[in-house]
């Protein structure tokens, strides 16, 4: 009997002894971070694809040490639902803070839905992380109200005026190639862009700038970014007689676009934005007939931007089966803020602030690094250096059912403003000009 007890004894220490080891963390040592995004569409889906890869990897290699203390991420799933209901975003940003008590948040897409979010998160004075808004009045705001605004930040994309920028550097590459190639000097324009808030600029810089580079603008046409029949629009653009057809298209019409532009057989050369032809099963959505679409991308397969580029390209294509798009850069926000915490060795928001403001990190997209207060449009304060050495942006292109990258390009590049861009990627190569575009402009 006393043999029996001993052990039952031994046994309840046993237990009591391995217990606390295989407890899962308490509140008091996790950080909760929300991630805000259309969860029913592709820019949230990778939001959490992304944000869930970056906490696994953290959590896995020991979490983020604070004082001594092991702290480990925990992230909450917050769908906006922005891209049906923008009314409805800031209320999912306010049950995020005051029901699950979190820390920081990241994400975002819609501009018309960032700024009401944005708005509740700098009511409880907490981190935000735009992770998907381009439009550079966002961050305008944090030069007009820095002590409001000082908790909100630019992860991805930069803002719409350096999108644009690169547009019309791609423009220019296309240019030289088809007068090279065609001998067409002056090439007709047709510029199509859904019609919300983020490219009203970008449609306003298209009608000046394309005329003083050189081009002839032929009409303007804005669907809506949910349209499920641009065939009006490309019926109008083909009378047009365009050599070049200029996109920009965040939302869900990219892939009407490309599909409907491909069975009309439109001859001209489409490069722009198709935020949706980022993804990997871009080709099967449009049903084959997005060849030779040329878009402004962040990952292309393949090309390496930094030494981070490829790695997180096939774990991220292994994990899920996809392509990250631009949204999923919100990887890269999760592991800086690992280092800006441990470094301020607190999850205070206005201590960690100049942490973030000074960070130079090197990750997936690119480096990243903030303008400062104080710097005049286009480079607002906490929005993203943009430039050579920086943050670029790829060019890709469509070829039967796989993405070759084909911008920046050396001999089409440039001194300018932002940096020397006489430069590629290794693996960077030329851009084919579709055979009916050859056909109909050939002389």
């Amino acid at each position: 009997m006393k043999k029996l007890v001993f052990i039952f004894a031994l046994s309840i220490l046993l237990v009591a002894l391995v217990l606390p080891a295989c407890a899962k963390p308490t509140e008091e040592n996790v950080i909760k971070v929300a991630i805000v995004g259309p969860m029913q569409f592709l820019q949230g889906e990778h939001h959490w694809m992304g944000a869930t890869m970056a906490a696994e990897e953290i959590n896995k290699a020991g979490g983020i040490d604070i004082g001594g203390k092991e702290y480990l991420l925990k992230l909450i799933k917050v769908d906006s639902n922005e891209i049906l209901d923008v009314a409805g975003a800031a209320s999912a940003v306010e049950r995020a803070i005051t029901v699950d008590k979190v820390d920081m948040i990241m994400g975002g897409f819609r501009t018309e839905a960032v700024y009401p979010m944005s708005d509740v998160a700098m009511d409880y004075k907490k981190l935000y992380f735009n992770c998907g808004a381009a439009t550079g009045a966002l961050q305008e705001r944090v030069s007009d109200d820095y002590n409001r605004y000082k908790y909100f930040f630019k992860i991805t994309p930069y803002n719409e005026t350096f999108l644009v920028t690169s547009d019309f550097k791609m423009l220019n590459m296309v240019a030289a190639r088809l007068k090279q190639e065609l001998g067409i000097d002056k090439p007709k324009v047709a510029v199509v862009v859904e019609k919300l808030e983020w490219t009203q600029k970008m449609v306003l810089a298209a009608k000046v700038r394309l005329p003083q580079m050189g081009f002839e603008v032929v009409g303007v046409w804005q669907p809506s970014d949910t349209a499920t029949d641009v065939t009006a629009e490309l019926t109008a653009i083909a009378n047009a007689n365009p050599h070049i057809i200029f996109t920009t298209f965040s939302g869900p019409v990219g892939v009407t676009y490309a599909k409907q532009r491909g069975e009309l057989k439109i001859p001209a050369v489409s490069v722009g934005i198709i935020v949706e032809a980022q993804k990997k099963d871009f080709w099967e959505a449009t049903g084959g007939k997005a060849n030779y679409e040329i878009i402004l991308n962040v990952y292309n397969k393949g090309i390496a931007t930094t030494s981070k580029t490829i790695p997180f390209f096939e774990e991220f294509e292994r994990r899920t089966g996809q392509w990250p798009v631009y949204t999923a850069a919100i990887y890269d926000a999760i592991h800086a803020t690992k280092l800006n915490i441990e470094e301020a060795q607190t999850l205070d928001a206005d201590a960690l602030i100049p942490f973030i403001e000074k960070r130079v990190f090197e990750g997936t997209a690119g480096v990243s690094e903030y303008y400062p207060l104080g710097s005049p449009p286009p480079k607002y304060p906490h929005d993203l250096v943009y430039g050579p050495g920086r943050l670029t942006g790829l060019g890709s292109q469509w070829i039967d059912g796989k993405t070759i990258c084909v911008w920046p390009k050396k001999e089409f590049g440039a001194v300018d403003d932002y940096g020397d861009w006489r430069f590629e990627y290794p693996g960077t190569v030329p851009f084919v000009i579709a055979p009916e575009v050859l056909a109909k402009f050939k002389k």
